[in-house]
């Protein structure tokens, strides 16, 4: 039997986290994954994250895990691939299955970080090649360059389906629908946003009922739901599809931590151990960190893997008491700061009406995936000025800050709270340098400028889809809804290594429709 300071299982966020932070106290760690590769979700996750600088804030995921691949070596962190933990004892024994021989590892410490896996539900042909999970998508697409399917219908209106569908569309994938049971759209509306202003059609209160196709899937059937889910007769709408991809909700991973012995309960985050503020169990030198804890963004699982690898140093006397409280103090600070806001924990299930500043919610943005022209500007980050400025279409309070940071001219304003909705300092100059709309993890910031041209506007939007447009390129603005509303000629491209891959398009509009462009498709030539 190997003995080791402290044994990780998971090499996710949380668990290459925890695992930095004991080696760092001088612990002998290894972590055991059963992938092929370490760093969990996070080299899925192509988009910029949410949160502000010690949350890793417009940084994309899979950049994110390559920090910390790299400072877990440095540290001297072994990781062992290919490796599926099998059991967890309540002496803290592990038996790993490694190249199908099985070995026995010894622990004075042990964290549990094995995430969560997706959940699936059932109807007519849903075991048909050709339905497959968001996370399988997210597979496909971002680790194989493979794409899922032609034609797609996203079931689940939740941050992973909205973010998987925004993806699907960058592969080239046409999305014919999203669809959720649930009267209104789970995920952030910045996410929401963006797939709808690409002209993807929300049906909310509507479920599939069957999946069509022989040997796979080549259509869909949907039908509306009434408010006690049960189908509402006439309403059936069919699509032809190649691919239906499920993001119904994610479930710990939380066998193992049972199956020692640990106090377990049911959350509405899932089935889960009963932890401590650092993530220790019931089982003293036993903690939990990330998913298999309850479900929540990959920035908390990181920080909560923060906590309990300084927690198991402090449990096995490599740091004292008072230096784990100074050390802990600000990961719990900077993790109360992401569980803030509309999307908090606590508010899971509430019916909220209104932002914290009392602004009414967009309910075009819940039903649809876009806010109304008539709802837009009653948030403080659109505003009409002279000259160019910016236009910050972010409407609900979500943890995010990195436009107030990036701003060289200062002139976007959040403050201490990071679920403040954004405003603009009228007393600052904008100087246009597009910063903000690159740095903007939801991509809700446009640069307005209304007097480019006598009759015509320039907007400048972020786009990260392939093929670039080029200068002089015309075509047609399409508005938040995705509907072609005019013509428009791109007269700037900006593409820099500090933009991290967003790249700013600028665009010339009729003035009259600077307020509703926010997307651009070249036009077709007519041989196509």
């Amino acid at each position: 039997m190997t003995r080791y300071d402290l044994i990780i299982v998971g090499a996710g966020p949380a668990g290459l986290s925890a695992a930095i932070e004991a080696a760092k106290q001088g612990l002998k760690v290894i972590v055991f994954d059963e992938n092929a590769k370490p760093g969990g979700q996070l080299f899925k996750q192509i988009h910029k994250f949410f949160g502000s600088k010690e949350h890793k804030a417009k940084i994309r995921g899979f950049k994110i895990g390559e920090e910390l691949l790299k400072e877990a070596n440095d540290f001297g962190v072994e990781v062992v691939l290919n490796a599926i933990v099998i059991g967890l004892y309540l002496d803290k024994e592990v038996t790993v299955n490694i190249n199908d021989e099985i070995r026995h590892y010894k622990g004075d410490a042990v964290i549990v970080a094995t995430g969560a896996s997706e959940n699936m539900v059932t109807f007519d042909g849903w075991t048909l090649p050709g339905v497959i999970g968001a996370g399988a998508a997210q597979t496909m697409m971002n680790l194989h360059s493979v794409r899922p399917g032609n034609k797609v219908l996203m079931l689940g209106s939740g941050n992973v389906g909205l973010v998987v569908s925004f993806q699907l569309l960058q592969a080239g994938c046409e999305v014919v629908a999203l669809v959720d049971a649930a009267p209104k759209v789970g995920g952030y509306g910045v996410h929401a946003a963006k797939v709808a202003r690409c002209g993807v059609s929300f049906y909310l209160s509507h479920t599939i009922i069957k999946a069509e196709g022989e040997e796979c899937v080549k259509g869909v059937t949907i039908g509306e739901v009434d408010s006690r889910w049960r189908l509402v007769p006439g309403t059936e709408k069919h699509f032809e599809v190649d691919t239906i991809c499920l993001a119904v909700g994610l479930s710990p991973m939380s066998q193992l931590l049972k199956m020692a012995g640990c106090e377990m309960k049911n959350t509405p985050a899932g089935y889960v151990p009963k932890c401590d503020e650092t993530g220790e169990t019931n089982i003293p030198g036993l903690f939990a960190a990330g998913d298999v804890s309850g479900i929540e963004e990959a920035s908390s699982a990181m920080i909560e893997g923060r906590i309990a690898g300084l927690a198991a140093a402090e449990n096995l006397g490599f740091l004292d008491k008072e230096e784990l409280s100074e050390k802990i103090y600000e990961l719990k600070k900077a993790l109360l700061s992401l569980r803030e806001g509309m999307f908090a924990p606590g508010n899971r299930g509430k019916a909220i009406e209104k932002t914290e500043e009392g602004i009414d919610l967009s309910i075009n943005l819940l039903k649809k995936g876009y806010v109304g022209e008539t709802e837009i500007e009653r948030f403080p980050g659109v505003t009409r000025k002279k000259g160019v400025h910016p236009v910050i279409e972010c409407t609900q309070n979500i943890p995010c800050n990195p436009c107030q940071d990036v701003c060289p001219k200062k002139c976007i304003k959040i403050g201490d709270k990071i679920t403040s909705l954004p405003t603009l300092d009228e007393t600052k100059e904008c100087s246009g340098c597009g910063m903000c709309v690159a740095a903007c993890s939801g991509q809700a910031i446009f640069l307005m400028n209304e007097e480019f041209e006598p009759g015509f506007a320039a907007i400048t939007l972020p786009y990260e889809f392939l093929p670039l447009p080029s200068k002089g390129d015309k075509g047609m603005a399409l508005d938040r809804s995705g509907k072609e509303i005019c013509e428009a000629e791109i007269i700037d491209v900006k593409t820099k290594q500090v933009f991290d891959h967003t790249h700013l398009l600028t665009m010339k509009v009729p003035v009259n429709m600077a307020g509703k462009s926010r997307f651009f498709v070249v036009r077709r030539q007519e041989n196509e």
